[in-house]
């Protein structure tokens, strides 16, 4: 059950490219180092699996084709992840490290994968073009794990990226400009999720 080298490529292309994730794990990154990141790290990873999954059992694409169900999942998706800009925002006016603001667990990161219309995206374009001649089952667990596998790469890749950009944004300025750039990047995706 090894999978393709096109449905690799294509999720890491899905995945590593700019996304409410992607944003979210390089800030987690800076904000509070790799090993802190983890727990988010471990939880996006497998939260993309199970949607990865679940689009591979058709159960997304039954959801998202209920019109009025996918507007309401988009309404929902805006709002919840104009809400995290507005709280990195908020942590950016705050003094370094002073904040009060905790990395996401392992439930938090999960639970956000339900309402990242990116995961679903990728996950539903991959269900529908990788689809095999095995069974429904084995083609889920196969999208589950190749989603899970990359995606976990990704996630170090960007929480290390972090990491090692902390000591670099050490000025209180630079730090909140980093901070307040990647809350306009998550607010611009939440407006991407309509176009």
């Amino acid at each position: 059950m090894l999978p393709e080298l096109a449905l690799v490529l294509f999720v890491f292309a899905g995945l590593a490219t700019p996304g409410p994730n992607v944003i979210m794990l390089l800030s987690s990154g800076v904000r509070f180092g790799f090993i802190r990141s983890l727990p988010h790290i471990f939880g996006v990873a497998v939260g993309v699996g199970v949607i990865a999954g679940l689009a591979g059992l058709g159960v997304a694409a039954v959801l998202l084709n209920i019109p009025a169900l996918a507007l309401l999942f988009k309404i929902f998706a805006a709002v919840w992840i104009l809400w995290l800009a507005y709280r990195l925002l908020l942590s950016a006016k705050a003094p370094k490290d002073q904040s009060g603001e905790k990395p996401f667990t392992v439930l938090q990161a999960v639970l956000f994968q339900w309402v990242n219309p990116k995961v679903w995206a990728v996950a539903l374009a991959a269900a529908a073009g990788f689809g095999g001649s095995a069974s429904l089952q084995t083609e889920a667990m196969q999208l589950a794990l190749t989603f899970l596998t990359v995606n976990l790469l990704v996630c170090l890749f960007y929480a290390a990226t972090g990491s090692w950009l902390r000591p670099l944004l050490a000025s209180p300025q630079i730090w909140r400009r980093f901070l307040m750039v990647m809350a306009g990047l998550m607010a611009l995706s939440a407006v991407l999720i309509f176009l």
